[in-house]
């Protein structure tokens, strides 16, 4: 080969180099101009639990941070009443009559998100972000398709079945697929130890059941998950990052390592421990700040924080033989805006206190009364990424209200659907629908309680309502369809060919 070609095939590799050194060059710049995203969901967190939403007794500074610093939504709804669908709503960006999980489990078998579901992860990992998910996934077991490293997480750390959630001092945990076990934890893990109320030292020490070695020297489940997201921040601060923090924190069985500053309150035991369980999230979020300050991250990151469903005022089952007084709800004094209850279908089983921080984009202080829902939080990442959304959502994006700029579009309707029950909010106007009964209507504005049906006096608006409900609702093949019998049911899928599902509850 001759000098001359030689010098210009180097010149040409070079001048090819170098454009692919800048192009990636370029990527990574931009990727990191993208801001940090992360959702902290609270499990089972009432709305008034946090000084942000009125609270006096418990303490959550951090927390309050988010709505301080931030904005506070008044009309925020969960994706469902309970645990996996809400959490199927939010990562999907589907209202319950479209989305793949739409109760914890039917008759003994709880399905899972399916390959060809699309999550929001998923799009983030499009974008050029790193992905993990610490806490509780609730949307697959082990040996199903589900499971978030399939769902768009680079990685995992927690629980995969919302049972064994239902242990703070597990058995294992999952890290990615595989198992972490923790020996120390010896049988607290057996529902004969986790379901009974654990006692406390003269410290406020917490002494968990079904441990025969150093009850002292024990592993709790959300201090461990919480480490390793800190972890996660660290190892990915240099490249735009998705966390996504689902809280087991304040779902029971009640119980923490130690009681604190209310150890020595004049409150029942359960209620020194809810109270506890909340501060100990708080300080959990006080040292992701700390930390996001120190890498520099802070003002460009933003913050959701919700809680998974409405109101949780019932007692476990474990206290009712106690004559206590005042009941939890009176001792926090816990009221909510609505009537409606976890596991319910009125407002208040789906209305949650949630607030979003972002520096420098959201003003600080803010009280918003927009009404938006979890299936709005995938189009809100895409249209903060700039990434086109590659599937249909039932959401809409929630920027122009986080940022205070543009024209927000809002929804027409919220559509729920729990137990063969339906629900409709529609501006001021709340439908219930019961199991193929009629339609019952409440205006919300003026009987947040839903005491008053008006179905009688409004048909047209009923009529609407009926309409909402009939087209919003894509019959599923592993729940019945609202008005649907078990008979009718059985008939449509054994007409379509499927087979009746394991009980696969109590796996893993």
């Amino acid at each position: 080969m001759n000098t001359k070609r030689m010098k210009t095939l180097i010149i040409s590799f070079v001048s090819i180099a170098s454009l692919f050194f800048c192009s990636c060059y370029k990527t990574q710049a931009n990727n990191r101009n993208l801001p940090n995203i992360i959702f902290i969901l609270s499990d089972d967190l009432n709305w008034g639990d946090t000084g942000a939403y009125g609270q006096q007794k418990i303490k959550t500074p951090n927390i309050d941070r988010i709505a301080n610093e931030g904005i506070k939504f008044t009309n925020a709804y969960a994706g469902s009443s309970v645990c996996a669908p809400s959490r199927s709503s939010l990562m999907e960006g589907k209202h319950q009559g479209h989305a793949r999980v739409r109760g914890n489990m039917y008759k003994g078998y709880r399905e899972s998100l399916q390959n060809e579901d699309f999550t929001v992860a998923m799009l983030l990992q499009q974008a050029g972000y790193k992905t993990g998910l610490f806490g509780k996934w609730g949307l697959a077991l082990h040996n199903q398709p589900g499971i978030p490293n399939n769902m768009g997480f680079d990685e995992f750390f927690g629980y995969l079945n919302q049972r064994q959630a239902h242990t703070y001092y597990p058995e294992f945990l999952y890290h990615n697929r595989e198992r972490v076990y923790y020996p120390e934890n010896n049988f607290h893990y057996k529902k004969e130890n986790y379901s009974r109320a654990s006692l406390y030292d003269e410290n406020g020490k917490c002494l968990p059941n079904g441990i025969v070695n150093n009850p002292y020297k024990v592993t709790n489940s959300f201090d461990e998950y919480c480490k390793r997201s800190l972890d996660f921040v660290r190892e990915n601060h240099e490249t735009p990052f998705f966390l996504y923090l689902a809280y087991t924190i304040p779902h029971g069985p009640l119980i923490v390592p130690y009681l604190g500053e209310y150890k020595d309150k004049d409150w029942p035991i359960q209620h020194k421990e809810w109270a506890a369980m909340i501060t100990r999230m708080d300080k959990e979020v006080g040292k992701l700040f700390k930390l996001l300050e120190e890498l520099e991250l802070d003002d460009n990151t933003i913050i959701f924080f919700a809680s998974d469903n409405g109101n949780t005022y019932g007692q476990e089952k474990r206290y009712l033989d106690e004559n206590e007084s005042p009941t939890r709800k009176d001792l926090f004094n816990l009221d909510a805006p609505t009537r409606g209850e976890k596991g319910g279908t009125y407002d208040g089983s789906f209305r949650i206190p949630a607030m979003v921080r972002w520096p420098g984009n959201i003003k600080p202080g803010r009280v918003s009364d927009h009404i938006w829902a979890f299936w709005d939080f995938m189009p809100t990442v895409a249209e903060i990424t700039g990434v086109k959304l590659p599937v249909y959502t039932d959401g809409i994006s929630i920027l122009p209200t986080l940022k205070g700029e543009g024209e927000q579009v809002k929804h027409d309707y919220l559509y729920w659907e729990y137990n063969q029950n339906q629900a409709v909010r529609k501006s001021k106007w709340y439908a219930h629908k019961k199991n193929g009964k009629k339609v019952e209507l409440y205006d919300l504005i003026a009987d947040p309680q839903q005491m008053n049906d008006l179905s009688n006096s409004f048909p047209c608006i009923v009529k609407e309502m009926k309409g909402v409900m009939k087209k919003s609702h894509k019959p599923s093949d592993v729940w019945p369809s609202p008005g649907e019998t078990e008979a009718e049911f059985t008939k449509r899928l054994q007409e379509r060919n499927i087979r009746k599902r394991p009980e696969n509850v109590a796996l893993f």
